[in-house]
């Protein structure tokens, strides 16, 4: 049974976001968000769980973790697999972080407006284009320096593509969640 968080006298309480994603790169991108919004007291738990997401592994998985009732789920994952989109939305309650076809098109929209249907390989291809020596899974110091500034044209243009659609990609909701705390 998961414990609950009691809030100190005086003090706001933030909330913990659990963000379970789909592999490294989704985990190394949460882990750089970490970094960069430096809330204090903000948890984000990436959780590498490949495509065996259910609603049951993320409450087994949050059960020995303290809650609060503003605690808030994400689902990171690329829908470049069959059925995922569909496997996803059974699960009530999380926001959906997803892009289609893959998470380096979230990194693409920073650097250009892509809008033509795309693969994996294109994504992938276009990233080290721009970025000598990409790899998935690793986010370089240069990398990062590029997402961070030019993260709000990647938002705008992800809210200009239709969701779920090849091309697009959902990611800019937990940039708002965390921009959305620091109010």
């Amino acid at each position: 049974m998961a414990r609950k968080r009691r809030a100190p006298k005086g003090k706001k309480m933030n909330p913990t976001f659990f963000v379970f994603c789909e592999g490294e790169t989704e985990e190394a991108y949460v882990h750089f968000l970490k970094r960069h919004f430096r809330l204090p007291s903000i948890q984000i738990h990436s959780r590498v769980s490949r495509n065996k997401i259910t609603a049951r592994y993320i409450k087994n998985y949050k059960q020995d973790k303290p809650q609060h009732e503003k605690d808030r789920d994400f689902l990171m994952y690329d829908l470049d697999v069959p059925k995922i989109l569909a496997r996803l939305k059974k699960i009530k309650g999380a926001t959906l972080l997803v892009s289609n076809p893959c998470i380096e098109l979230w990194f693409l929209l920073h650097f250009k407006n892509h809008q033509g249907e795309c693969d994996p390989d294109f994504c992938t291809r276009e990233m080290r284009n721009r970025n000598k020596g990409y790899q998935k899974g690793d986010l370089s110091t240069k990398l990062e320096e590029k997402l961070s500034t030019k993260m709000d044209q990647a938002v705008t243009r992800a809210k200009a593509l239709e969701p779920f659609q090849n091309p697009s990609s959902t990611v800019y909701r937990l940039i708002e969640a965390l921009l959305e705390l620091r109010k």
